[in-house]
């Protein structure tokens, strides 16, 4: 399997989180990274690339340019403004209130934010850029004829809208990947979120089109971040009813319960004749991962893996989360081995 990777991810290396009323280390850190390529060269799978340099186009092509603007200079807006800490968002437009975008940029991080627990700081545009290039060079591999490509994004996307950042995420990997897949041809493209929390940026981007579905299964929002999006009845709307598929799950999900979700999404992306699959994988469905609640075990990323392969499509796998650091390594890398294993 080709591999993508910059360690120049560790641009993004925010301080603070707020969680639970405090704030923390961040639970997505590069440590993460660190873990996955110490196993990768354990295990022997090397030869990982570099990233190619692919300009902001490309996301321009989900987001909405106002927003990377906003992106882009965020961190030296919040400096000139005299703020001392990280950038954290503490007011939005809620109910009832006025969707117009403040000078003051305290107000424009709450106008572009979802969730408080994901500051800017320095490095963390640059970062997202190169993110976004890891994948699109991972695309590039599999569109030149690879049978699949991993690109171990970081900072995740998945929780980017069309015009807002959390969830760790700020460019979409995985939606500039399916786009990128449509704009050199693909007539259909679908998207497996695989992540624990529910891919709502995902969503956001492509609920209006019928080009690309998406399917994602994640901890229901009742009971999980990002709560607000993940219901099982949002399929799409306009060009895009039918195209996007939910599938929410309960605490204590095992791999029983969750590979029959699975199962139902391997059989919709059959079914919808897709000429491509972009995974978002994330390994927070390990049992002992901080911040989620489904009870995956390590040998289950293997299966995980060797199931994914049965889509028998070109694959970009893109790196989400996953946030028990210390068995992160063990757990990518052994879905990683599960589809290369399957799919000879």
């Amino acid at each position: 399997m080709k591999i993508t990777y910059s360690p120049e991810h560790r641009l993004r290396s925010a301080a603070t989180e707020l969680s639970g009323g405090e704030l923390v280390s961040p639970f997505e850190c590069p440590e993460r990274m660190d873990q996955i390529m110490a196993r990768l060269a354990e295990v022997g799978m090397m030869g990982i690339q570099p990233p190619r340099e692919f300009g902001l186009d490309p996301a321009l092509r989900v987001h909405d340019a106002d927003y990377l603007d906003f992106l882009a200079t965020a961190w030296t807006d919040w400096q000139a403004a005299g703020f001392k800490g990280e950038a954290i968002a503490s007011s939005w437009p809620a109910r009832r209130m006025q969707q117009r975008v403040p000078r003051d940029i305290d107000g424009r991080m709450g106008y572009y934010a979802m969730a408080a627990e994901t500051s800017i700081s320095a490095g963390t545009w640059e970062a997202a850029q190169i993110s976004m290039n890891v994948a699109l060079t991972a695309q590039a591999h599999v569109a030149d004829g690879a049978r699949a490509a991993f690109a171990l994004c970081r900072p995740p996307g998945h929780h980017a809208a069309r015009d807002m950042f959390g969830g760790y995420c700020f460019i979409n990997n995985a939606a500039v990947t399916a786009q990128a897949f449509i704009d050199q041809g693909a007539s259909r493209v679908a998207i497996l979120d695989v992540d624990f929390h529910h891919g709502n940026g995902t969503q956001d981007i492509f609920y209006h089109r019928g080009d690309v579905l998406f399917i994602s299964l994640h901890g229901a929002p009742e009971d999980a971040f990002p709560h607000f999006l993940g219901y099982a009845d949002e399929t799409g709307t306009g060009a895009g009813e039918g195209a996007n598929l939910n599938l929410p799950m309960p605490p204590g999900t095992p791999w029983d319960v969750w590979s029959g979700a699975l199962q139902t999404a391997l059989d919709r992306i059959a079914a919808f004749g897709a000429e491509a699959l972009v995974v978002s994988f994330g390994a927070d469905t390990f049992t002992a991962d901080p911040i989620s609640f489904f009870k995956l075990t390590s040998d289950d990323f293997t299966r995980m893996g060797e199931r994914l392969a049965t889509a028998d499509r070109p694959t970009v796998i893109v790196m989400e989360g996953g946030y028990a650091v210390s068995a992160l390594g063990l757990n990518t890398v052994n879905l990683l081995q599960g589809f290369d294993g399957a799919a000879r």
